[in-house]
């Protein structure tokens, strides 16, 4: 399901550059213009540009913690006897020499960096104009002490053209989303820059205004799906050359195992995103596109699902002759049992979907056994406990996964455990939970009782050797009063 109003609210709260701190960058770029402009520097200054995520308008909310940052070109003219280090080392001069940016003041290879207590970063690069009516452009490697040729306004302008045709700004949606995935999942390392060209080379000139860019899943569909099919024609690691100035070679900042994994990762995120995007139910697919984003894709609606269940339940039971004066699903599943669940609850959205592919072989028969007790391990052993009965308050219940026929599973098996949660008590306490958990002991989790509601608790089976899924249990029910 596409959920394009969800997919606009992801980007507006969660994934762009929030109003306020890009107009704090902003101001700072105008007055780091103003301090160079100012100064003694030798290099006469023609202009300045914006460029990187910032000029392609790419640029996303940094994961917690992290600085946002932008790249500020310096257009100048060469300076007669100077090496490319002293165009550096002279700016680095320039900031350093003031107070207020003393201690903010880095040096790198290509650029010197203003870093504002990390919140944010400007990065400065001297770019060299040179020739009369045919222009060309060098950037300055300070540890190399050489100039390399540059096109930043071509390649700005190159992706320019790539959200053009796509119209809607698919392009630039498209490129924060997936720059979101690395940067919150962090399962594959790609820079900026070479992440955005491998993108923008799967537009073409018969994209123009085309259907398959008319709303942001779509375009992330299809975009990625191109670029899955792109890679796998490349077994090893190729030669991606910057579109605009043939002799850069973006692909340097790779090496092959960086790639197969890049290759590896890309090749997942599309098989789950057509798996989202072609899920018919509204819930489900909200679980599907939150295993590709995290759970702060459709929070709200995640939530919403996860608190209405006593509410869906009463609504669906109330012409029931013993759901008269029922106050919630507790009291349903005590008189009705399993009849009493909403429809969809044992696959609610806020529930993270597996992300192990299936194994080849016919799905291995899984069975939760579990018993209460007084306290977890050492606890006084109360009873055998089977799904949707009762338990009280802090007590404690162990759960083991088993074949159909009782036997412990074989130790090459690792067993996961999806816990989840649901209803007020649980959302109050921040404890919906949903996550997928690892055994105590091989085969054995233990929980602890300890909100009001109907909970949900499930074994995975995982071979260890190449992760692939076996088999998964039916839901087991535990009912808290």
């Amino acid at each position: 399901m596409k959920l394009i109003a969800e997919f606009d609210e992801f980007l507006t709260n969660t994934v762009n550059l929030n109003s306020t701190r890009f107009t704090q960058l902003e101001d700072s770029i105008e007055v780091l213009q103003q301090v160079v402009s100012d100064s003694d520097w030798e290099p006469t200054v023609l202009g300045f540009a914006a460029q990187g995520s910032w000029a392609h308008k790419t640029i996303i909310k940094p994961v917690a913690g992290a600085p946002f940052d932008a790249d500020l070109i310096a257009f100048i003219k060469p300076v007669d006897d100077w090496e490319p280090k002293d165009y550096l080392n002279t700016l680095y001069n320039v900031f350093y020499n003031l107070a207020l940016y003393k201690d903010k003041i880095r040096r790198y290879s290509h650029c010197v960096t203003i870093e504002y207590a990390n919140e944010r970063k400007v990065d400065i690069a001297p770019c060299i104009e040179r020739g009369l009516f045919f222009k060309n452009y060098e950037v300055c490697n300070r540890v190399s002490n050489c100039f390399e040729a540059s096109a930043p306004q071509a390649y700005t302008d190159w992706l320019k053209e790539r959200n053009t045709i796509t119209g809607r700004n698919a392009f630039r949606k498209v490129t924060r989303l997936v720059k979101y995935l690395r940067d919150i999942k962090t399962t594959f390392t790609c820079p900026s820059f070479l992440l955005t060209t491998l993108l923008g080379l799967q537009v073409t000139e018969a994209d123009n205004n085309s259907a398959l860019f008319s709303d942001v899943p779509t375009a992330l569909k299809e975009l990625v799906g191109r670029l899955d099919d792109w890679l796998h024609l490349r077994p090893t690691l190729p030669e991606v050359r910057n579109p605009v100035l043939h002799s850069e070679i973006q692909s340097g900042a790779w090496d092959e195992t960086k790639y197969q994994n890049f290759k590896s990762r890309i090749q997942m995120y599309r098989t789950w995103i057509d798996d989202a995007y072609q899920e018919v139910d509204r819930e489900e697919s909200i679980g599907k596109w939150q295993r590709v984003f995290g759970e702060d894709f459709a929070t709200q609606g995640a939530m919403e699902k996860a608190l209405s269940v006593s509410t869906e339940a009463l609504a669906q039971a109330a012409h029931l002759p013993a759901a008269l004066g029922a106050k919630d699903l507790v009291t349903l599943v005590k008189r009705l049992g399993e009849r009493a669940l909403p429809p969809g609850f044992a696959r609610l959205p806020h529930m993270r979907r597996p992300i192990w592919k299936k194994a080849s072989a016919a799905p291995l028969t899984v069975k939760i056994r579990a018993t209460l007790h007084t306290g977890r391990n050492g606890g006084q052993w109360l009873r055998a406990f089977n799904s949707l009965d009762i338990a009280e308050y802090n007590q404690w219940l162990k759960f083991e996964a088993v074949t159909s026929v009782g036997m412990p599973l074989p130790i090459a098996y690792e067993i996961k455990w999806r816990i989840t949660n649901t209803d007020r008590d649980a959302w109050q306490n921040n404890q919906l939970r949903g996550d997928f958990y690892s055994s105590d002991e091989h085969g054995v989790r233990w929980e602890q009782v300890s909100f009001h509601g109907v909970h949900i608790v499930e074994a995975f089976v995982i071979q260890k050797f190449d992760k692939t899924l076996l088999g998964q249990s039916q839901p087991f029910y535990v009912t808290v009063d």
